[in-house]
């Protein structure tokens, strides 16, 4: 028995096919484009989403005789999307959590003093990143069609409740709760809706997707419109959750870092959700069948791997990302260079948008090495200063830091991370553990894995990091930079 896991990611869709003994046996993968209508807005045609996951799906079908018996979705979280209910076509494109068109709408409700309540009821704080700012922008500036939404013809939700209405013809409006719990519309204690939160935010509760478990068979398939598979859909979660959950992080203290174009921080708190005083996110990790919530303190870092992309891009100083590690390897250190890679602000635990990127420290002797590897430290750094939060938050101790994404295949990088941490850090065989963690919800809620404990078991080492000596000094620098960075742009 397999799981087909479909990851509708920001940039583009992958579809694993994963074996009972957590193989990946097969993959496919499309990309869709990026719209960019003006500064700050970043959008997405849902309609070649959907394309890219058939033909995602279809590639790995092909690369295998194995069938499926289940489908486990994950997706980008927070992105804005509307569809007609009857035609499932899309009256405008998805607003994507990168877009910042939603300023106006956060600073209104913030300077009206709504921010505390808001963030008792969801975890988290009034920024553009999230749901429900989005949706208040388009009653605001798409009123024809926002009269579409008030008057039950057009659905809102996100990438996961859109994907399953086109997977099932239409005839389901559902989201998981950890989806749903990053939209401002979701009371987290309660783990439903919240009535004052969508009259706050002006967005209809029946537009909303009905809200389900993580696991468990929530809809089925139709073949007509689906690749002709009639296979029940039973796991469900956004991709930072279905991280942690496929990095087999169960259990309270359990940590793991994705490093992608940003980094994400997930910190597993068990049954009772704990609020930061730092700036860190309280979330929804997963919802069990019988309607128990897991919950998680969440650290978005937004720029990592994109700043190793700039010196590629941006400055030309390397060739491919891979490079970095050969090239930082060359000079013992950074030389005294620090880079802070506040290219689009600061995220955890700082949330300074007005923030930008610096160097400090350059001399006459400084070489592209040095940047390099002030740039491997950045990322260290940026990940330390939000796990020390996270363990004061907690009051959690970090045995290790299972780390994915594309850095982590950076062997120097995962070292630095585990000397600044002062833990072990542990990379996985699979670095798809987006995709992984949807199979494995999936496949829990059908039966291919019996338990937690059971898909714990088929999580495999790639490799172990023991930390070494600590450079505190080096981190001293790094703060006293990351304070110079800051309101740079007033």
């Amino acid at each position: 028995m397999g799981v087909l896991a479909i990851d509708a990611g920001t940039t583009g869709v992958t579809a694993l096919l994963v074996a009972g003994d957590g193989r990946v046996v097969a993959r496919g993968y499309q990309e869709f484009q990026q719209h960019f209508p003006e500064p700050g807005r970043v959008e997405h045609q849902p309609e070649e989403i959907w394309q890219a996951v058939l033909h995602a799906c279809r590639e790995a079908l092909a690369r295998t005789s194995e069938r499926p018996t289940a489908v486990g979705i994950t997706n980008q979280r927070e992105t804005a999307v509307l569809w007609h209910r009857r035609t499932l076509s899309s009256p405008c494109r998805a607003i994507v959590w990168q877009d910042r068109r939603s300023a106006a709408v956060c600073a209104r409700l913030a300077e009206a003093g709504h921010e505390p309540r808001v963030a008792e009821l969801t975890g988290l704080r009034l920024d553009p990143y999230f749901t429900a700012t989005k949706l208040a922008w388009l009653a605001e500036h798409a009123k024809d069609t926002w009269r579409e939404v008030e008057a039950g013809h057009v659905a809102v939700g996100t990438i996961d409740a859109y994907l399953i209405a086109r997977m099932t013809a239409g005839r389901e409006h559902v989201t998981d709760a950890s989806n749903a719990s990053r939209t401002l519309l979701f009371d987290i204690v309660r783990g439903a809706w919240s009535p004052e939160l969508c009259g706050l935010f002006g967005v209809p509760e029946e537009a909303l997707p009905r809200v389900v478990p993580s696991y468990g068979e929530v809809a089925r398939t139709d073949p007509s419109v689906f690749l002709g598979l009639d296979l029940p859909i039973a796991g469900i979660a956004g991709d930072q959750q279905a991280a942690l959950f496929g990095q087999a992080c169960h259990a309270p203290g359990d940590v793991k870092c994705t490093y992608g174009t940003g980094s994400f921080v997930l910190i597993n708190t068990g049954a009772q959700p704990v609020r930061s005083s730092a700036g860190l996110l309280t979330t929804v990790a997963w919802k069990a069948p019988d309607g128990s919530l897991v919950y998680a303190l969440e650290g978005a870092i937004f720029v990592t791997g994109a700043a190793v992309q700039w010196l590629r891009d941006g400055l030309g100083v390397i060739g491919a990302a891979a490079e970095t590690e050969a090239i930082a390897r060359t000079v013992p250190d950074s030389g005294g260079v620090v880079f802070v890679p506040a290219l689009t602000g600061l995220g955890a635990p700082h949330w300074d948008p007005t923030a930008r990127g610096t160097i400090l420290g350059i001399t006459r002797g400084t070489a592209r090495a040095h940047v390099v590897r002030a740039t491997l430290e950045a990322i260290a750094y940026e990940v330390r200063d939000v796990v020390d939060v996270m363990a004061s938050d907690a009051s959690l101790d970090l045995r290790t830091l299972k780390v994915d994404g594309g850095a982590s295949e950076n062997n120097l990088l995962c070292r630095l991370q585990a000397d600044q941490l002062g833990v072990a850090v542990e990379r996985p065989t699979v670095s798809d553990t987006t995709a992984l963690g949807a199979a494995f919800l999936a496949g829990l809620g059908t039966g291919v894995w019996s338990s937690t404990e059971q898909l714990a078991a088929t999580w495999r080492l790639d490799a172990r990091f023991e930390p070494g000596d600590r450079d505190d000094a080096g981190y001293d620098r790094w703060r006293l930079a990351v304070e110079k960075a800051k309101g740079w742009a007033v």
